[in-house]
Parts: structure tokens; sequence; C-alpha cells
């Protein structure tokens, strides 16, 4: 079970949708001081709170729940000493685990399941018609977080995965000019060909970006109904982000190719600790070295401090 103090951030990272690993040791082989149970949180800039081993175990448990963040797929980390044991007795075959060799751990062996927990992707429906409506509620269905505006207000799209609008020609263009210049993968206008025509030439954004709109809004299936025509947009949106899911090259793909799902973060830079030989994630917490204008990064301070005595000595 959880500690409170990470019961509580966990629902704090939620509410703030922010993504985050959940990191659980579920096995442990002595000697050492951790057990099963013992857990931690590990945030997209690599900050790690809570206890799953010593700052060897850590830095690789950061490593592969930065990788997991990027995929949105679990992964059962097993870290094995750095002596072959594990390698005799078959255990490092483990199906579906990736196996780290830790030459810090004193013998022991973990393993650590390593849960992503991505915050579902924001749609903004703005209007008041049983147009949106429908989508209202076939979007929260879809499992995405949806936000509903009426025209006119104050709404944040910078991070929204799709902007609708479904107002019957109230104030639609300003919505519509923030939603493509903040880059919205989707932008949808629920109008007939000649008004969604005449709204594109009225927009402020550049040619490029107005061509982006999606109007009239949805797939040509014959929808009549108000819950018909909200379903072939919702189609349109999804069959847009599998065809493309990085229109711009500005936003990194979505987990498994699911737009129900928020961005990972962007792809994680390894090094190898000079010292010790383990794979390290790039993050601005890493313990580092300049030397002569290289950079060394390092599992642990210990690792970086016994390299910088061996450069000094050799300088």
């Amino acid at each position: 079970m959880l500690q409170a103090e990470l019961a509580v951030r966990v629902e704090t990272l939620r509410r703030e949708r922010a993504p985050f690993v959940l990191a659980t040791v579920v096995r442990a082989r002595r000697p050492t001081s951790v057990r099963p149970g013992n857990a931690a949180i590990v945030l997209s800039d690599g900050t790690l709170h809570g206890f799953v081993g010593g700052v060897c175990a850590e830095s690789s448990v950061r490593l592969h729940s930065l990788r997991a963040m990027e995929t949105g797929d679990p992964i059962l980390l097993r870290l094995v000493p750095d002596d072959g044991a594990d390698a005799r007795d078959g255990a490092e075959a483990l199906d579906g685990a990736v196996v780290e060799r830790n030459p810090c751990l004193s013998g022991g062996a973990l393993e650590i399941f390593l849960e992503p927990h991505l915050p579902a992707a924001c749609v903004v429906v703005v209007g008041g018609s049983p147009i949106a409506a429908a989508l209202v509620t076939l979007v929260r269905a879809s499992s995405y977080d949806c936000v509903h505006a009426p025209v006119g207000a104050e709404v944040e799209v910078t991070r929204a995965a799709a902007v609708i609008v479904a107002s019957h020609g109230n104030g639609e263009e300003q919505v519509i000019d923030a939603a493509l210049s903040a880059g919205v993968p989707y932008v949808a206008l629920v109008a007939s060909p000649t008004r969604g025509a005449a709204v594109r030439s009225d927009l402020t954004v550049p040619a490029q970006l107005a061509a982006q709109l999606h109007t009239p809004a949805g797939l040509n299936i014959g929808a009549r109904t108000p819950v018909e025509i909200a379903i072939s947009i919702l189609a349109e949106m999804v069959a847009e982000h599998h065809a493309d899911p990085d229109p711009t090259g500005s936003r990194p793909a979505h987990p498994a190719g699911a737009v129900a799902v928020e961005p990972a973060p962007s792809a994680v830079a390894v090094a190898t600790d000079p010292v010790c030989g383990m794979r390290v994630a790039i993050t601005d917490g890493a313990p580092r070295l300049e030397i002569e204008g290289d950079h060394f990064y390092f599992c642990c301070d210990r690792c970086r401090d016994a390299y910088a005595v061996t450069a000094r000595e050799n300088a």
C-alpha cells in the first residue's frame, strides 16, 4: 500500500494533469534494505520522491521511468548485481522484464514495477448547440477529459488535443484563431461548406494555419442527427491523429497511437557512467562533471567525485 505522503502526492499530480510513474518494489532478494511494497514517484523531469533503493537503483529507476512515460507502457525492471549470479540460475530471462546490471548492489536483486500515469488528453467543445451537447457526452465516454465552454468564455486551449466549435455562428473566429496559433492538433468548426469557408477567410492567422481548420467538421458518413454528427466528428479527430500523430513536428506522438492520452515527454538522452558503467538519464538533476569542455554524467555523487579525483591526478 502506498505511504500516506505518496498517496497525497499522486492525487495532487492527477489534479494537475502532470505525467508521472509509480515505481513499486515487487520483489527483493537479500541482502538489501528495500522491501516489497516500497514505492516512489518519478516525475517527467526525473525527480524521484520515495524509496526504491540506493542511489544506483534510483538511477536505473529514473532512466526506465522516463522511457515508460515516452511509450505509456508499464515496465518490470529487474536490477541484478554485477556478478553474474542471476545469469547462472536463469532468473535474468524473466519474460517481459528489462534487466539492468547494477554494480552498486551488494549481492541483492530487485524487481520494480514501473507504472506510467499519463493524463487523458483534453478536448475543448465550444458552444451550446445540440451537436455540442452530444459531443461532450461522446468525448467523455471515450476516456478524454472534456471542457465544455459557452461561446465567448475564456478557455485555455494551449494543451488541448482538440478544439471543436459548435456554436452556430456566434463568436467563432477568436477561439479558432487561438487554437490554430497554439498548434492544437485538431481544430474543427461545425458549419455548412459556405459558412465554413467564410469563417476561414475571416481568421487572423496565416493562410497555412487557416487551412488546417476542419470544416465542415466530421467524416462524411451521412450523419443527420446531432448524435450521428458528433460521432462523425469524433471519428475524424481519431482518424486524423492516427494518420499523422505529429503533423507540425512540434508535438511527440501519443503513446501506442492513442489520442486519448496526452503527449509523453520527449526522448530520453542517455549517458554511460565512466566509473561504474551504468546507463543514466541525462536530466537537470543528474550528477555531472565538465572537464575541458567535455560533459560526463554519473549515477551518483560518489562516482562523480571518484572520477574528478582521477582526472586531477592525471592532469
